[in-house]
């Protein structure tokens, strides 16, 4: 009878343990880690993919983390597809680096140029605003050496919402009389028609229509007045390489955000977005044949198409460069916000989402918000 009793208690004992064995295999501990501690170890195991994946190796110890890391590299590998603009251009490091100088000035217009270190051939074109007038447009005493150093020739587009320059010849009037003749060649490039350039990577754009001569150039130096806009919140170079080197007809294509409809009634920020997207066009199709500078001076809540802009109420900051548009806008932007005086132009660019053009044109990869800015007068 003992031995019979003996027996049944091996017996259930040695299920008992067979039991837990299996529950064990599934375990909430095991899957969270080997020693025990769970959470721990998990946050452990991230930590070191992470850093695995900043030195650019993934380890594939078994088939749930080969997936996660195929599927994390592929996610990499996105990233920097996005922002190879920025390589190769800024230094080893990838990160788009502005330059940036007080000295508004023609002697600080020429530094901020050579900081750059660009080296232009072929027909060079100078692309900026050739301004109502009355408008903050940019002065040929600040721009004039550089335009005459480069041989450039300075060219803009018709507008698409009458004014001065809504015609040709009412246009090259007024590049006349704000001395932009007088210091170079100027070219309406639109003055032909349209071409067209295929938008890749775009939300609401597929084709942006720019001024029929934009081929004629091999290089393009874009000089922005950086401001408020009415319906932009601020214009900086993206608003210049996209509303500013559409044709007439390409304005109005993306004010709709590409629907072909109303330039004035559309939804906001399809128009935002398709500025970002019609800027990439022209990049694309540039390939890396065009830098950017901006002029923080005079600035108005209100664009240079504005012959009655209202006058600025905060100080003077600099001229801004870059070879990665989106960088420099960004920079423009964050120094308007670190301003003591900068808030109406601040509520002007909340007001009407501008910031989400910036955030459009890191998305399709024109370039990224992240940056060194560098004080050439340091």
């Amino acid at each position: 009878m003992k031995k019979k009793c003996l027996f049944l208690f091996l017996l259930i004992l040695s299920l008992m343990l067979s039991g837990c064995g299996q529950r064990g295999q599934g375990s909430p501990s095991d899957r969270l880690g080997t020693d025990g501690s769970g959470g721990e170890a998990t946050q452990e195991s991230q930590r070191k993919t992470a850093s695995e994946m900043e030195d650019g190796v993934a380890e594939t110890p078994g088939t749930e983390e080969s997936s996660a890391s195929e599927s994390t590299s592929k996610d990499v590998e996105g990233d920097a597809t996005e922002s190879a603009v920025t390589e190769g251009q800024n230094g080893e490091t990838g990160t788009s680096v502005v330059y940036m100088t007080t000295d508004i000035s023609s002697d600080g217009m020429m530094r901020i140029y050579q900081a750059l270190e660009a080296s232009p051939s072929g027909k060079i074109a100078v692309k900026l605003s050739t301004g109502e007038p009355g408008s903050n447009y940019l002065r040929t005493d600040l721009i004039g050496e550089l335009v005459q150093s480069l041989e450039g020739t300075i060219v803009e587009c018709n507008t698409a919402y009458g004014g001065s320059r809504a015609n040709t010849a009412m246009h090259y009037q007024v590049a006349a009389d704000h001395g932009y003749t007088a210091i170079a060649d100027v070219d309406i490039m639109d003055e032909d028609g349209s071409m067209t350039l295929p938008v890749t990577g775009g939300d609401n754009l597929t084709e942006n229509y720019v001024g029929a001569h934009f081929a004629n150039y091999d290089y393009y130096v874009v000089l922005s007045h950086f401001k408020g806009h009415t319906m932009a919140g601020f214009g900086g170079a993206i608003k210049n390489i996209s509303i500013g080197i559409a044709s007439s007809a390409g304005k109005s294509h993306i004010h709709s955000g590409g629907t072909g409809g109303s330039m004035w009634g559309g939804n906001q920020d399809a128009f935002l977005e398709s500025m970002a997207e019609a800027g990439k066009s022209v990049v694309d199709y540039l390939d890396g044949n065009i830098l950017y500078i901006n002029v923080m001076n005079r600035l108005s809540v209100d664009c240079d198409c504005d012959g009655s802009p209202a006058e600025p109420d905060m100080h003077d900051m600099g001229i801004l460069a870059s070879v990665d548009l989106v960088a420099l806008d960004q920079a423009c932007v964050d120094l308007v916000y670190g301003a003591e005086d900068g808030q109406s132009l601040i509520d002007r660019i909340e007001s009407r989402n501008g910031l989400h053009t910036l955030e459009q044109a890191e998305k399709i990869g024109l370039g990224s918000r992240e940056y060194e800015l560098v004080n050439i007068d340091d």
